[in-house]
């Protein structure tokens, strides 16, 4: 689809229109940072409507690329910020928004940053993320997003299939680990869809999927996020071990693993696979408090008393 197509979409990038981007901008694709550009305006749209972007939302949106999605965003919500890293394609962005959807060209907002150093947006406080995530770094920046934007209500990430499944996984599935417990303290996750590898440009070796995050509160516990997150750690770098032995070295003890479980309610012959959010953050609240060793003093060194 052209710029110059006189339909409702024509703003929205098609094949043709990103490779002659790409050409004009001397952009070609890295597998360094994940860039595979969305090329099919039907793909974006469904994005949207997945995310259930409306007229009242701040969104924010991580590897705009070369603005397929963001155009598509632009559409539904109040104001778009992007977040790129790459120096290149954000310099362009702007124009490319400001020459196909110049009524909105206020709306929108560029960083030039990497989405894991980013503590602060322009613009309103963001209330939904949508974004095709650069596979090598999705969980992380995913992540990062959730901790440092609380006011992020909804979230709609576009990630390696295999990923999309890791992220939404339960308790007893084998492919539950540390993306699942951690993106469950922020939010409930499900899979949200697939997306075929012919809608990329170039088109990637594995396919996507969808993933939908709906902020709630986090567990109440007595224990911080990053002490429950400790946890969730040390239970999967041995994840074929027992509770009772892969938390050993955080209790400082496999005993003091035990013991921490038992606190908990939870059979240390478990495994962490088996386990909720819920339950680690139990398991979390009761870690061994550390010993310190007594000093003694040596003989004949006491302080002296008054009078002496």
């Amino acid at each position: 689809m052209s710029s110059t197509d006189p339909t409702p979409d024509s703003h929205l990038l098609g094949a043709a229109d990103i490779r002659e981007l790409a050409a004009a901008f001397g952009v070609k694709p890295t597998k360094q940072r994940g860039q595979n550009f969305v090329i099919d305006g039907n793909t974006v749209r469904r994005i949207v409507r997945a995310a259930e972007v409306t007229e009242q939302d701040a969104v924010v949106e991580v590897g705009p690329g070369l603005g397929s999605l963001t155009l598509a965003l632009l559409d539904v919500a109040r104001h778009v910020t992007a977040v790129e890293i790459d120096p290149v394609l954000a310099r362009h962005l702007p124009d490319t928004v400001a020459g196909r959807m110049p009524r909105k060209a206020d709306a929108f907002a560029l960083v030039l940053s990497d989405a894991m150093e980013v503590t602060e947006l322009p613009g309103p406080a963001p209330t939904a993320l949508v974004a095709n995530l650069p596979y090598n770094v999705a969980v992380p920046v995913l992540l990062h997003m959730l901790a440092t934007f609380p006011s992020i209500e909804r979230t709609l990430v576009m990630v390696q299939s295999e990923v999309a499944d890791r992220l939404a996984a339960k308790p007893g599935n084998k492919v539950y680990g540390v993306p699942s417990v951690k993106a469950n303290w922020y939010a409930d996750v499900k899979r949200a869809g697939a997306i075929g590898r012919n809608v990329f440009w170039p088109a990637p070796n594995v396919d996507s999927g969808l993933v939908s995050l709906i902020r709630r509160e986090p567990p109440r516990t007595t224990a911080t996020r990053e002490q429950v997150f400790a946890v969730v750690d040390a239970a999967f770098a041995q994840r074929r071990k027992t509770l009772r032995a892969a938390l050993a070295g955080w209790a400082g003890s496999a005993a003091g693993a035990e013991q921490a479980l038992a606190a908990a309610g939870i059979d240390h012959k478990l495994r962490g696979e088996m386990l909720t959010v819920e339950q680690f953050a139990a398991i979390a609240e009761h870690k061994p408090v550390e010993q310190k060793p007594v000093e003694h003093k040596p003989a004949g060194h006491e302080p002296a008393e008054d009078g002496e």
